[in-house]
Parts: structure tokens; C-alpha cells; sequence
């Protein structure tokens, strides 16, 4: 349980600044590590919206549920989601393929020349 009010004093104390890690230690083997290091997108978030966002995951994003959890409407719960999604930069899950990458499957025979011309105008 510490380490939960740990990081929400820390949460409290950088009130969303901007914020650096140098010295990461590893509690099992006790060993650290020195470097500069970005925290990620979620801790980068308030306390509250990280409550919310665990809350998201252990429900399966079931809306109803969150709905239930914190007593609020389904576009309150949409637009707490759309709030926090805007603070996260988003991985691209479908990324276009590079030059090299459609000039392989042109020569694997996966795709035809066609194909392969039409790709590569859109690169």
C-alpha cells in the first residue's frame, strides 16, 4: 500500500510538470541504473485519470461497468475516455509499409506489380 501513496505523493508533487528519472534501482536484485529516462504516457497522467484508466482495463472497457463503478453517464464515462485519450499519444496499429518493405513482397510474389506501383504512389 506504500507504494501506491508514494506514487501519489509524487503525483501530487510534480502536478503535472514535465519530469526526468535519473537513477532507476531494481528492489529484488538491488541494482541501479543512471541515465535519463521519460516516464511513460500513463504515469504522465493525473492520479485520478490513472485510477480511471485501471478501472477501464479491469472492467474489459465495458462502458456499463464503469458506468456502475463511478455512478456517471455513458458520454460523461465517453468523454472522460476522449479527455485522456488526447493526453496519450496513440501507437499507429496499421502503419504504412516502407519502400522496401512493398519492393520485398513485390519480389516474395505476394503482391503484383500493380499492386506494388499503386502502393508505392501512396508512400
Amino acid at each position: 500500500m506504500s507504494k501506491v501513496k508514494d506514487w501519489k505523493e509524487l503525483t501530487n508533487l510534480t502536478q503535472n510538470k514535465s519530469l526526468i528519472v535519473e537513477r532507476v534501482r531494481l528492489t529484488e536484485s538491488d541494482i541501479a541504473i543512471e541515465g535519463s529516462f521519460e516516464l511513460p504516457a500513463l504515469a504522465k497522467l493525473t492520479l485520478e485519470d490513472q485510477v480511471f484508466i485501471m478501472a477501464f482495463v479491469s472492467t474489459h472497457g465495458s462502458i456499463k461497468e464503469m458506468e456502475k463503478i463511478f455512478g456517471v453517464s455513458y458520454p460523461t464515462i465517453k468523454g472522460r475516455l476522449n479527455k485522456i485519450s488526447e493526453q496519450l499519444q496513440l501507437v499507429d496499429i496499421n502503419p504504412a509499409p516502407s519502400k522496401s518493405d512493398i519492393l520485398e513482397r513485390l519480389n516474395r510474389g505476394e503482391i503484383t506489380a500493380q499492386e506494388a506501383a499503386e502502393m508505392l504512389r501512396n508512400v
